[in-house]
């Protein structure tokens, strides 16, 4: 859009948290971005109808692909991240195998940060031997351990820009140069950072992916993640025929010669999301995209109560191993001022003395913490991850995690600061007493 003077303007974050990918409805003047909740869509003709599903020309087809509301979801993602585009998906970890499912191929290698999510390492370790790609998890704080992981067969890196529960800080630059030194895409679930706090593409990452059912749309109501992409990376290097060399799926087409930075897109969207069938539902595009227009002041919100409940947390003596990334004394102090400069999330875990059954007290004496296997939530959230989201990993899986027994997952909301730390302190007093 022109400023006035014939220039371009760019609009800030907050602004394209608000408007990227939606205009008042043509046809109705609707300001809300409508739900479009059809299944199929009619065609104008014949030849175009041949020419959509030829991916000659862009239309809608089926919903399963392709639906108005999703697209304006998966622009705004795009836009807000920094990527060319994105591909929306029924869950996080659909959007993440599919991702995964678009790029490798049987006989492959990846490399994959030990801190990440329960589900993730589930996902990776059952998901690829059916695959038959190899699968190799490394500390992920630093770098002589993914240099030393690397085979000919790598075909991707895989980490969390914050790790989930243990607050590792991902050197997103520093890997990604040593992924494209190996001719090797770098991708990173980017879910508790959001674009608000950190763009991974902006250090070199090639593949974003979401779980939008946390903070993007923040208020725990949907499911649903998202994959984008930065257009950057040479898939006609010669290490990736299955999104380079013609497809048999389109009598031959080869979708990186044909459309270029948006080539993994393509193949993502019409191969593998019209195959596997993860569709995201209209209804739920259209309540995250509802969550991203106030993204950025939950946020600010978010890490505001966080900073403050890790230094209270940090105080007491009752409380072990605050993992908080954001305080001034972490590890990952540096990490955090390069890439999280507006704070180090809402989500992190501290150990309780006592172990499993201090856990376990602590929890049933919450009152404003709800007990739920989620985060980002503008409600706050508490775990104990070791009985269960966490539950399937081995002992020196939860190890490698940061994962102890007295281990306890908060995921701070937008309440009242004072209030948490009330309840905190409480639940606190009434472990003391047991």
């Amino acid at each position: 859009m022109s400023d006035g003077d014939g220039e371009a303007r760019e609009f800030g974050f907050h602004t394209r948290s608000v408007h990227a990918g939606s205009r008042p409805d043509p046809t109705t003047g609707a300001r809300a971005l409508p739900i479009y909740q059809t299944s199929s869509y009619v065609f104008e003709d014949p030849e175009s109808a041949a020419a959509y599903f030829n991916l000659q020309e862009y239309g809608n087809t089926y919903s399963r692909i392709m639906n108005p509301t999703v697209a304006a979801l998966e622009e705004r993602v795009s836009n807000l991240e920094g990527g060319v585009g994105a591909v929306a998906f029924a869950s996080g970890l659909a959007a993440q195998s599919a991702a995964f499912f678009t790029l490798l191929e049987p006989g492959d290698h990846v490399v994959a940060s030990s801190a990440l999510y329960g589900g993730s390492v589930t996902q990776l370790k059952h998901f690829f031997r059916k695959l038959s790609v190899e699968l190799s998890f490394v500390d992920p704080d630093d770098l002589d351990n993914w240099r030393a992981a690397l085979k000919d067969n790598t075909k991707l890196l895989f980490a969390e820009t914050i790790g989930n529960p243990g607050g590792n800080v991902l050197d997103i630059e520093a890997l990604a140069d040593l992924a494209h030194g190996h001719q090797t895409p770098l991708m990173v679930d980017n879910t508790f950072a959001t674009p608000y706090l950190a763009r991974p593409m902006d250090w070199g990452a090639d593949i974003v992916v979401y779980s939008a059912t946390k903070f993007l749309g923040g208020h725990g109501t949907s499911i649903g993640g998202l994959v984008v992409e930065s257009g950057e990376f040479d898939w006609a290097n010669g290490r990736f025929s299955v999104v380079a060399d013609p497809s048999p799926a389109y009598h031959g087409l080869p979708f990186y010669e044909t459309f270029g930075i948006y080539g993994y897109l393509m193949k993502l969207r019409a191969e593998t999301l019209r195959d596997l069938g993860a569709a995201m539902s209209p209804f739920n595009a259209f309540l995250f995209a509802q969550g991203l227009e106030t993204l950025p002041l939950r946020m600010r919100q978010h890490v505001a109560n966080a900073n403050a409940i890790a230094q209270f947390l940090e105080a007491r003596d009752d409380a072990e191993r605050v993992s908080y990334p954001g305080l001034a004394n972490s590890p990952y102090a540096g990490l955090v001022a390069k890439y999280l400069p507006r704070g180090a999330g809402a989500v992190f875990c501290f150990d309780l003395p006592g172990g499993r059954e201090a856990g376990l007290r602590f929890i049933s004496a919450l009152n404003l913490f709800s007990h739920l296997a989620n985060v980002g939530d503008a409600k706050s959230l508490v775990i104990h991850p070791a009985s269960t989201t966490h539950r399937q990993l081995s002992d020196e899986e939860l190890a490698a995690a940061g994962i102890g027994p007295g281990t306890i997952r908060l995921s701070v909301g937008i309440e009242d600061a004072a209030d948490l730390i009330w309840d905190l302190t409480q639940a606190f007093d009434a472990i003391m007493e047991a």
